[in-house]
């Protein structure tokens, strides 16, 4: 079979998208979910796979800007919407499709790619490391209690339309964003995706509802949840089910977690996609009880190892020797010395000997400073080359808040 891949054109994005749904079950997402995609889709960063009048195949990206340890934001590809059709696997047609993504990337000057896997096997072969992983828990809140922090008390919570605070809780995100390595900052075009909240997707759950948080009149805090109304033998047995939880302070988070856990009816509170060092993990009295789970979430590769590592602070002073090894992205092979510290780094070619050797897949693991460098090294995947280097360069890389990504692309 004969194979096109070109730049997709607008007016084909209907029938691009919908073989995008096929190939992630087939059903027909609800129309406002569609045009929230419209809406977000960067038409001249996406591509189109085809087979003569067939679309087989897609590619596209964001230009997102990442938050990185030290607070900077670095340019970063947001890979998504990538599938190939099941009539024409094997043919190496998806790493044609992320040959010209991360081709266009380094000519965009993005020295990073991320992405979120629908099937993780896949990318490690293009160099993806698994940056962030995220916590999910089922809070049984009639046999858990909440350790409450000082100034709880003194957050005033109300009740809004989701759509009538995007505004103000988008700007608080946006004040977060610095604070947390792993966090995009959102574009104009996304409060379309953050309020999506189609009836053919609730599965019998109300509609959303903002709980925001003000301290003095100031917002501190927001939560966008719904309830989904449960009866065990005449006993009331609802999930509250949490969507979003962003506060700017301890108290804020914990007027709004107390809030949830005290709903009528409701016997649970299910959140998802939280970061692995969530505050709910030290304020519930009982872990046991609040089922904690852990799954891996944003991927990320080095583009440009020299402008990834130099984009971004370390906890300590550094100066080390990375030997790289990236089979897909041959430039960035080779030696890098990366002096740094705190206030900011530099990465550059160097031929002198190596301190540490890996591979691009474990350096993007490393990045953002959720994974460390000797946990790695234990795996095979870091190796040390001077004694002592392993320990510093772990040091340095780390974060003092876990990396976490808030939601999929």
């Amino acid at each position: 079979m004969t194979t096109e891949l070109r730049g997709l054109d607008a007016a084909d994005w209907e029938s691009w998208y919908r073989s995008l749904e096929w190939a992630f079950g087939g059903g027909r997402e609800p129309s406002e979910e569609r045009a929230a995609w419209r809406e977000v889709t960067e038409i001249d960063r996406s591509l189109a796979l085809w087979d003569k009048d067939r679309i087989v195949g897609s590619f596209s990206s964001f230009s997102f800007q990442l938050s990185v340890p030290g607070g900077a934001l670095v340019a970063a590809a947001g890979v998504t919407m990538v599938h190939v059709a099941p009539t024409h696997r094997r043919r190496g047609l998806l790493r044609r499709m992320m040959r010209q993504g991360l081709d266009t990337a380094r000519d965009a000057g993005e020295p990073l790619a991320v992405l979120t896997a629908s099937e993780p096997a896949i990318y490690g072969r293009f160099g993806f490391g698994v940056a962030t992983h995220a916590l999910s828990a089922t809070l049984d809140v009639p046999r858990t209690g909440l350790r409450l922090p000082p100034g709880t008390e003194d957050v005033t919570l109300r009740l809004a339309d989701p759509a009538e605070v995007v505004d103000r809780c988008e700007e608080l995100y946006a004040r977060l964003v610095p604070r947390r390595p792993g966090m995009i900052a959102r574009q104009p075009s996304w409060p379309g995706m953050v309020l999506l909240d189609p009836r053919a997707t609730r599965g019998g759950a109300s509609p959303r509802r903002c709980l925001l948080a003000e301290r003095d009149g100031e917002l501190v805090g927001y939560a966008r949840y719904a309830t989904l109304a449960r009866w065990a033998a005449s006993v009331p047995d609802g999930v509250v089910l949490v969507k979003d939880l962003d506060a700017a302070d301890p108290a804020a988070y914990a007027a709004m977690l107390r809030f949830l856990m005290e709903l009528d009816l409701m016997s649970s509170v299910e959140l998802t996609g939280r970061p692995v060092d969530d505050p709910l993990v030290h304020l519930v009295t009982d872990m046991r009880r609040s089922r904690l789970r852990v799954a891996d979430r944003l991927y990320l590769r080095p583009v440009d190892v020299g402008a990834a590592l130099g984009g971004r602070a370390y906890a300590s002073e550094v100066d080390v020797v990375l030997d790289v090894t990236d089979d897909f992205c041959p430039w960035n092979s080779g030696a890098w010395r990366l002096s740094g510290g705190p206030g900011g780094a530099v990465c550059e070619r160097t031929r002198d000997a190596a301190d540490l050797s890996l591979d691009v897949r474990a350096l993007g693991a490393a990045y953002l400073g959720g994974t460390s460098l000797a946990a790695l090294a234990g795996a095979g995947q870091v190796r040390e080359e001077r004694p002592g280097a392993l320990t510093a360069a772990a040091t340095a890389f780390s974060s003092p808040v876990a990396p976490w990504l808030p939601h999929n692309f």
